[in-house]
């Protein structure tokens, strides 16, 4: 039995001969011809077997039988979309983009203590005597004060100390803004500091008043050139954000790009902000003046008041309650529509003929076919059924490699920005975030079904312990909105939320007076669009956040199985 099988052998003969011969010269490319062959053979019945596996299970969806709100959410989706669906925080131009050269020099540090060494006094001094602001002395101090107080600003300018309303107190103005920013926006705040006078005869502040807290160094308020009334106060640069007027001659000398109202209106601000930039990122490709309609309507997805608040679509708000039409006119030729249809009609009834030449087309007439059209208004019209009255429409197909949505033009309204840095300043510029998403999210188990646990009180304390230091400035940007929800986090952390901060937009802030009169004497409420775009600020702007979907829950942002 130790001997082998006839099979046996032979097999054996052919394995040792096999391998033998596989490594003999003569035998290489008959080998290599037969490996090839059987891989590229494997390789065509996979492919073959994957595509039939395919063909037998994809059963695509029927567009035509989608409904409106789903062809909606198709459409505004893009991969390179700025403006997402999810606006549980609001990106807008100047939170990303690059900060612009040509800013001055911050002072610093160094230049600081330069000054203070040289204004330090030798001899004899008063140590008990009234302060005299005006020694130059007071503000050297002050301002190294401010460079160790607030580390996360850069100043660029103090105007000179005026007397407080004591004998130690100076007031002083000073022009600043965030190192966290990514716009060259400069803010004025005003401050009350009490000081004192070292045994060296040199100035050392004590105390400091909270945010525009120095009265008397508030700068006066001031008008606009543009002949208009609405000025503004508290140090910041004023707005000037009204309506232009133009000579008929230099009216009828541009040539305009202008949007009919489609689809959009009323749809969330994410989609209207998508479209609105394909339409100005086509008048700058064309190299047109761009008829914007400051007359828009808040999605009542975007103004969440409380689960028991029934929202509806709010139309005729201003445009220039949420962005900021002075920097988008710095950037842009533009000209309000209101004032651009009364101009065409006046001057047309008055010469009693049509003075411009008007081409109308809808959206699929391609901005490359209009590169050389000499009428004076290019009319797009969006008259068709939804999706086809969408503006981004525009932008699609051949166009979107042609046509870049100019998204560093939007930036938040000034007034909205006021209210932020009057937070800030209140908490010091020295706080923490937690973003806490809740409001309908929660009541939807389906999609979100650790969400409200996570985000309780309890949780959310518990998750802090280890992360937020107890007693720091913690702010809770959230949607939440009954106000005594986080009252349990109180106790370890100073807690702020936005209702914290109501007299902000009350009846006598200036937020209040100047969209009352921008809204035609009609006051205008603080509503869940602002106040997104105020906490998404305050969350840039913290030194440390704590996200609601990366930090709190481990359900997905935009729903169970979307991570």
């Amino acid at each position: 039995m130790d001997s082998d099988s006839p099979t046996q052998a032979q097999s054996k003969q052919l394995q040792t001969y096999t391998y033998a011969d596989f490594f003999n010269p003569e035998t290489y490319g008959q080998h290599a011809v037969k490996v090839a062959s059987n891989v590229c053979f494997g390789f065509f019945v996979l492919t073959v077997l994957t595509f039939t596996v395919i063909a037998v299970t994809y059963q695509p969806g029927d567009p035509w039988l989608q409904s409106s709100k789903s062809m909606t959410q198709l459409m505004t989706v893009s991969r390179n979309a700025t403006f997402k669906a999810d606006e549980t925080v609001i990106t807008t131009g100047e939170d990303t983009i690059p900060l612009a050269n040509g800013l001055p020099p911050a002072i610093n540090s160094s230049q600081v203590d330069a000054e203070v060494s040289f204004a330090q006094k030798h001899g004899d001094c008063e140590l008990l005597g009234p302060i005299n602001c005006s020694d130059p002395g007071v503000l050297f101090a002050i301002e190294k004060y401010n460079l160790q107080t607030f580390r996360s600003l850069d100043f660029y300018n103090y105007r000179f100390p005026v007397r407080g309303s004591a004998d130690n107190e100076c007031d002083v103005a000073w022009k600043y803004r965030s190192s966290k920013d990514g716009s060259p926006r400069m803010y004025r705040d005003f401050r009350r500091y009490v000081l004192a006078v070292k045994d060296t005869c040199d100035y050392h502040v004590k105390k400091m008043g909270d945010w525009h807290s120095g009265l008397n160094a508030r700068p006066m308020k001031r008008h606009r050139s543009d002949n208009s009334t609405l000025g503004v106060e508290v140090g910041v640069d004023t707005v000037n954000d009204g309506l232009l007027n133009m000579t008929e001659n230099a009216f009828h000398s541009v040539k305009y790009l202008y949007y009919e109202r489609g689809g959009d209106y009323c749809k969330p601000m994410s989609q209207y902000m998508w479209s609105l930039l394909c339409a100005m990122g086509e008048a700058r490709y064309l190299n047109r003046t761009f008829v914007l309609d400051l007359d828009i309507c808040l999605s009542a997805s975007n103004n969440y008041i409380g689960k028991d608040h029934s929202a509806k679509d709010e139309p005729h708000k201003d445009f220039r309650f949420y962005y900021d039409l002075e920097h988008l006119r710095q950037k842009l030729s533009v000209i309000d529509e209101a004032q651009f249809l009364k101009d065409w009609r006046s001057w047309d009834s008055k010469h009693g003929k049509h003075r411009l030449q008007v081409r109308e087309i809808d959206y699929r007439t391609t901005p490359m076919e209009l590169k050389n059209e000499r009428s004076n208004v290019i009319k797009r019209t969006f008259r068709e059924p939804e999706p086809n009255n969408y503006w981004f429409r525009v932008c699609e197909g051949e166009a979107e490699k042609v046509i870049q949505r100019p998204w560093e033009l939007v930036w938040k309204s000034r007034r909205i920005d006021d209210i932020v840095l009057a937070i800030c300043g209140k908490m010091g510029w020295d706080y923490d975030v937690v973003h806490v998403v809740r409001g309908e999210r929660v009541e939807n188990k389906a999609l979100w079904p650790n969400l409200d646990a996570d985000t309780s009180a309890e949780a959310i304390a518990r998750k802090l312990d280890d992360i937020v230091i107890q007693g720091r400035n913690l702010y809770i940007a959230t949607n939440e909105r009954d106000e005594h929800y986080f009252d349990k986090l109180r106790g370890k952390w100073k807690v702020y939320t936005l209702d914290d901060f109501k007299e902000l937009w009350s009846e006598t802030s200036e937020w209040y007076k100047e969209t009352k009169e921008l809204n035609g004497g009609v006051p205008v409420e603080f509503d869940g669009y602002m106040r997104v775009e105020v906490d998404s600020e305050v969350l840039y702007k913290a030194k440390k956040r704590i996200e609601t979907f990366n930090d709190l829950t481990k359900d997905c942002k935009l729903g169970l199985g979307s991570c």
